[in-house]
């Protein structure tokens, strides 16, 4: 089985497809700690900064739909998530299950439900824009030409 960090579980979460997340949510939520909301939902803007390159100067590239949520259990753990778009229903979800996998009984079972299943759709799609991208590519060459 995986292990996964905070940061690493918090990442695949936020990046899982919102009906996934749900689905397997829904199976674990009867015999979970309820979460108590602390903050949000919210949504709001961020700035997504961007470089010519990777390496070139920074940019102001536009602005995204984030929305974040905090909950605590009743035993004192606080979850949070902030993710990309207007989904309220999946923030709150990710904070629930980032305050449950600080439990370690949760964090074992969270891992194998959703974390590590959850895991092989996104490697599917980050393949997937890759094979897009290379099939797009263009190789630029000179061409010499000679002087009689």
């Amino acid at each position: 089985m995986d292990e996964f960090d905070r940061k690493q579980a918090l990442d695949i979460l936020n990046s899982a497809p919102a009906d996934f997340l749900a689905q397997r949510y829904a199976a674990i939520k009867a015999e979970a700690p309820e979460a108590i909301p602390v903050r949000g939902p919210d949504i709001g803007t961020v700035m997504v900064r961007g470089r010519i390159g990777g390496g070139g100067g920074a940019f102001n590239l536009g602005e995204a739909s984030v929305t974040r949520a905090t909950v605590r259990l009743e035993s004192g753990e606080v979850g949070h998530s902030i993710v990309l778009g207007r989904d309220e229903q999946k923030a709150r979800t990710v904070a629930h299950l980032d305050a449950l996998r600080q439990q370690s009984p949760w964090a074992a079972k969270i891992d194998a439900d959703i974390v590590a299943p959850a895991l092989a759709p996104i490697k599917a799609e980050k393949l997937r824009l890759a094979e897009e991208t290379e099939a797009t590519k263009v190789d630029f060459f000179t061409v010499a030409r000679g002087e009689d």
